[in-house]
């Protein structure tokens, strides 16, 4: 029953996230994880630490303490219901790893800037893209727009769908919420400026150890995806093997490059952040000229990669019960 109910839970929160989407609440389990962090940052601030040793040994705290709690307060919760009837804690966790996955947040936010391209409003697009990249967006022309957002569908599907859907598979809700944890300290505190260079060196490291597998696995999803879309699964397979390290983070460029391969398209390269230009090597060929259908392209991909990995996941479960019936 455990192998089923696992099951169970990762095919009903991937259908409650493609029919729902992720639900902008005060109650969502990611704002208490951040409301988490940002009172550590807090107590972080009030001590100086000027050493970064002592700044570095805080941050880890900070992160290991966030992360324990999110994992044994989902685990409570869960057992509690479960004591209930398994159906009802079945239920419950599902609810629970529903806020895990963001698939159709991924979509919608890349979507706002699809419409905006093709309705010719540039500068609606460069603000909606402001709110899902680091960038500058401000003198970005529609190509560069567009390869922004093809990057950052493809490079979140790994921790912001499949990761968390592996995770759930390994651990449940409770191992879910303790990787969400870590990824949401990673994108608050693991930056390298004055602040958190050191305090938020040990979360980011962390974050880079977590995606580390799922990064991979999603590249390989993301593959396979090529083949159910038609796109070119060959280009794509040669791109991957060719510049999946071609980016700072060890894990970013891995769906990224099979992304560009698929399309035809060159991503990575230059880029200003907070008014300096930070250089970076490219992925991928410039076949096409980025267009706004290859945003659609990208949500195509992330969508199949992602239908590939609960297919792959909940096999096991439902095996199991066919066998055991």
């Amino acid at each position: 029953m455990e192998l089923f109910g696992t099951a169970c839970i990762i095919i009903a929160a991937f259908t409650l996230d493609c029919i729902i989407g992720d639900p902008h609440n005060h109650f969502h389990p990611v704002r208490f994880i951040g409301k988490g962090i940002n009172l550590g940052i807090a107590v972080y601030r009030k001590t100086r630490l000027k050493s970064p040793a002592a700044q570095f040994i805080a941050g880890m705290v900070v992160s290991l303490f966030i992360i324990g709690l999110s994992y044994t307060i989902t685990r409570i919760i869960t057992f509690g219901f479960y004591r209930i009837n398994v159906w009802v804690g079945i239920t419950v966790e599902a609810i629970l790893c529903y806020f895990l996955i963001a698939a159709k947040a991924l979509k919608n936010e890349s979507m706002k800037i699809y419409s905006c391209l093709t309705a010719g409003d540039i500068e609606a697009a460069r603000k909606n893209l402001s709110f899902i990249v680091g960038r500058e967006t401000k003198n970005l022309d529609q190509p560069a727009i567009v390869k922004a957002t093809v990057e950052t569908v493809s490079e979140n599907l790994s921790d912001g769908v499949i990761a968390p859907l592996l995770f759930i598979f390994i651990g449940g809700a409770p191992l879910g919420m303790a990787y969400k944890a870590i990824n949401t300290l990673d994108s608050m505190i693991g930056y390298k400026n004055e602040q958190f260079e050191y305090f938020g060196k040990f979360a980011a490291r962390l974050d880079d150890v977590a995606n580390f597998i799922p990064a991979r696995f999603s590249a390989l999803m993301m593959l396979l995806a090529t083949v159910f879309c038609r796109l070119d699964t060959r280009s794509a397979a040669r791109m991957y093997l060719r510049d999946r390290r071609n980016h700072k983070s060890p894990n970013a460029a891995q769906t990224e490059s099979v992304c560009a391969g698929a399309l035809g398209l060159c991503l990575g390269g230059d880029s200003y952040y907070h008014g300096m230009l930070v250089h970076k090597p490219t992925i991928g060929d410039n076949k096409h000229e980025p267009a706004p259908q290859h945003i659609i392209a990208a949500n195509r991909l992330m969508y199949h990669a992602a239908i590939n990995t609960v297919v792959i996941v909940t096999i096991p479960g439902v095996v199991n019960m066919f066998f055991r019936g």
